[in-house]
């Protein structure tokens, strides 16, 4: 195993991680057919300014409406991405849909991982909390953390205070930011930038190795290209006709 990228994660294994959030992506984009790109109506008025201002080209245009579509799931995908990497980490193994998602292989850690700060309401707060307190609970020598992958500061702290009105404190259950998760688990000060700086290189030497037939286009946008090419309308009309068509004076559109 080599360590061309990271020192505390092998080349074959950031590679592993680095494809599959890219079946992710390619998932989401092959799932946005024009019916379910449809689904929420379109608002043509948006895209209108976003072309004039934005200067966007109309097939651009729609190219982002659909990224925007499918961000949802791609974020979802990026935690993954984080709980996989550091589960290549020697001592550290994922969950797999066991109640957590990264533990020491000793039981010492335990760890629920967000990609962002501000993904949990106050309910999903409590349920947290009372399940990291379990955690330490079952497992009298564990330090149980809700990572925050990107958040306001750095910071490793115990997690308490007033969670639906009742207050919440153990002496194991801590909040943490990204950085300091990673520096925890890998040993190494600035091993989430370190990741960062080596993503474009990684992602570009993986992609440099995938057969091209493997690249998928937005099923959605092909759809609109077609239809808008038999009807000799531009895009932006074609998809204003579709999802308005029923609309006073929108059968017209040409």
């Amino acid at each position: 195993m080599t360590n061309k990228y990271l020192s505390f994660i092998s080349d074959e294994h950031l590679f592993y991680c680095i494809e599959n959030l890219h079946n992710s992506y390619l998932k989401a984009k092959a799932n946005v057919s024009k019916k379910k790109f449809y689904k929420n109506k379109i608002d043509t008025i948006k895209l209108t300014f976003d072309s004039k201002f934005n200067d966007l080209d109309e097939e651009t245009l729609i190219k982002t409406e659909i990224n925007r579509q499918i961000d949802k799931s791609i974020n979802n995908s990026i935690g993954t991405f984080h709980e996989q990497i550091l589960g290549g980490i020697k001592g550290y193994e994922i969950g797999n849909f066991s109640g957590f998602d990264l533990k020491a292989t000793n039981n010492t850690l335990f760890a629920d991982i967000k990609n962002k700060h501000n993904t949990m309401n106050s309910s999903s707060a409590e349920s947290l909390f009372q399940k990291l307190a379990n955690y330490a609970d079952t497992y009298k020598n564990a330090k149980c953390y809700w990572v925050q992958i990107l958040a306001k500061n750095s910071f490793e702290e115990k997690w308490f205070g007033e969670i639906n009105g009742k207050e919440y404190s153990h002496s194991r259950v801590y909040k943490i930011s990204g950085d300091q998760f990673y520096k925890l688990i890998s040993g190494k000060e600035t091993a989430l930038f370190d990741l960062y700086k080596i993503l474009p290189k990684a992602i570009s030497d993986y992609l440099s190795k995938q057969e091209k037939e493997n690249k998928s286009n937005n099923s959605a946008l092909d759809e609109v290209l077609i239809s808008s090419k038999h009807s000799k309308r531009t895009i932006l009309n074609e998809i204003t006709f579709e999802n308005y068509s029923y609309y006073l004076g929108f059968d017209k559109l040409k």
